[in-house]
């Protein structure tokens, strides 16, 4: 299979439940998706859809209750945790609306965290070279409590870029940003990805935002409805 053309990610009938005293509470009812390397798509719903969950399930943080997932050619059903770790090691980035930078650590060692995990001796330069791109060349030594919220997005941006991943999953990545702040991450996000080639799933709120992306996904109540 030449996995150069095949679909960075597949769902089919993909389906998420919590169990509680009054029965399992579903979150995801039957996801079919398929997003090609390349491709931005956006995904958008009313809160509480199972928008987040279906970010948690595509990037391995989360496991599926039914159906079948392959992300990147992995089938993420038959994986134990260790195999999801190294997938989003070596192929997945990820950039959450809560930044989750390491308080104690500079822009350029979170930026390179990927790297350092994975072993790679020139981390932290190549770390340097991804916030230079994203416009941080001068703050390569501040740590996060001295970076604005729009800077410490562009720093998580450049972390889930650094590896240089086959898969970009952001979920609200502007939600704690103003507009003119925002639209600055989004651009930065947009160019990375295009320039790599690198397909980027994309989880918001804004419609101007979903319209800019190659195909909007809506999702109710745990299914895909356009």
């Amino acid at each position: 299979m030449d996995l150069s053309h095949a679909p960075v990610i597949q769902l089919s009938n993909v389906r998420l439940s919590y169990p509680s005293p009054e029965g399992d509470i579903d979150v995801l009812n039957g996801i079919d998706l398929s997003v090609a390397p390349g491709e931005i798509a956006a995904v958008t719903g009313p809160s509480g859809s199972g928008k987040s969950s279906l970010i948690a399930i595509i990037g391995g943080l989360e496991p599926l209750s039914g159906g079948a997932a392959h992300v990147l050619g992995t089938d993420l059903a038959a994986s134990d945790e260790r195999s999801r770790t190294l997938l989003r090691r070596r192929d997945i980035g990820i950039v959450f609306q809560a930044y989750h930078l390491v308080p104690s650590l500079t822009a350029r060692q979170n930026a390179a965290l990927p790297l350092t995990l994975a072993g790679q001796t020139d981390a932290e330069a190549r770390a340097a070279e991804m916030l230079e791109r994203v416009g941080l060349g001068h703050r390569l030594t501040h740590r996060p409590s001295a970076l604005s919220g729009g800077e410490q997005q562009r720093v998580a941006v450049a972390r889930a870029f650094v590896a240089g991943p086959r898969l970009v999953l952001a979920d609200e990545p502007t939600g704690n940003l103003d507009r003119r702040t925002g639209a600055v991450v989004i651009e930065t996000m947009f160019e990375l990805a295009r320039s790599s080639g690198t397909a980027l799933l994309l989880v918001t709120h804004d419609p101007e935002l979903a319209a800019r992306c190659d195909r909007t996904l809506v999702i109710e109540d745990g299914r895909v409805v356009s």
